[in-house]
């Protein structure tokens, strides 16, 4: 979809606007399937299906703060895991100011009912589906992994074979380390904090995590992968880490997409060892 024809969103920052620069000069010439999972603009994916697949199937979410970002932000991935056999999904969500939680993420639920319900007809297998994101993306995908279903009654972990989030949040509050209440939360007395916050939210049972970060990335970010780690390991689950040498929390978002690199190889082994 053509970026104008958005609703807008709030203005970017510096840093950020040089990384949509960036994410958009990198997918240029790519032409995904594109599809929409309910009435909003927002509400659409973009489908890349592999040359060769394997049924392993990653949908992955943007970041930008719960307040900017499109879809179109992680097609650029798209070219390196359609490499190892894997059909790649980019999904939108509604944003905040205008959306506050659980608005995006329901939004990231219905994405994957939609997936789960049409993959196969795309060289996916929906026994296969894998979920991801970068940054706010990569706290929504964490939701998912830990999130039975739904108020609305959309199953979440059950339809998910692994969850891979790259710099990813995992909980709110006075410890969290963020500099800034995140405005998707609404106001303070609305209590979202914890209810938002996948650390807290962590029980048995739950789909096995690959927790990746930049080794440069923001230190209140580390920290808080190292404590969904603990707290994923203490109930049982499987996860494993990733620190991505020489990068920053924007660069470790680049790495996701390299050929053959870090991320990619470590993404495909590890989602190859659960499936055999």
């Amino acid at each position: 979809m053509d970026i104008a024809l958005y609703p807008a969103q709030e203005p970017l920052n510096e840093n950020a606007a040089a990384y949509h620069a960036y994410l958009i000069e990198r997918a240029q010439g790519l032409t995904p399937l594109e599809f929409n999972y309910g009435p909003d603009p927002y509400q659409s994916l973009a489908l890349f299906p592999a040359d060769k697949p394997d049924g392993r199937v990653l949908l992955f979410f943007h970041g930008g703060g719960w307040t900017n970002g499109y879809k179109e932000w992680m097609s650029f991935m798209a070219p390196a895991l359609n490499a190892k056999g894997i059909t790649f999904v980019t999904a939108g969500y509604r944003l905040a100011p205008v959306h506050t939680f659980p608005t995006g993420f329901n939004d990231c639920a219905q994405a994957l009912d939609w997936l789960w319900s049409n993959v196969n007809a795309y060289g996916g297998d929906a026994s296969k589906i894998f979920v991801g994101g970068h940054s706010a993306g990569g706290h929504y995908a964490a939701m998912l992994g830990v999130t039975e279903a739904t108020a609305a009654g959309v199953p979440c972990r059950t339809r998910i074979r692994g969850c891979v989030p790259v710099s990813g949040v995992y909980y709110f509050g006075d410890n969290s380390g963020m500099a800034v209440r995140p405005r998707f939360l609404g106001p303070l007395e609305a209590g979202l904090d914890q209810r938002a916050s996948p650390l807290y939210l962590v029980d048995q049972g739950l789909p096995p995590f690959l927790l990746t970060w930049g080794d440069n990335d923001f230190p209140h970010l580390k920290r808080q992968a190292l404590e969904m780690k603990a707290a994923l390991a203490e109930q049982g689950n499987i996860v494993d880490t990733l620190e991505l040498p020489g990068c920053n929390h924007f660069t470790a978002s680049y790495a996701a997409g390299d050929i053959d690199g870090v991320w990619v190889n470590a993404v495909d082994v590890w989602s190859g060892r659960l499936l055999t």
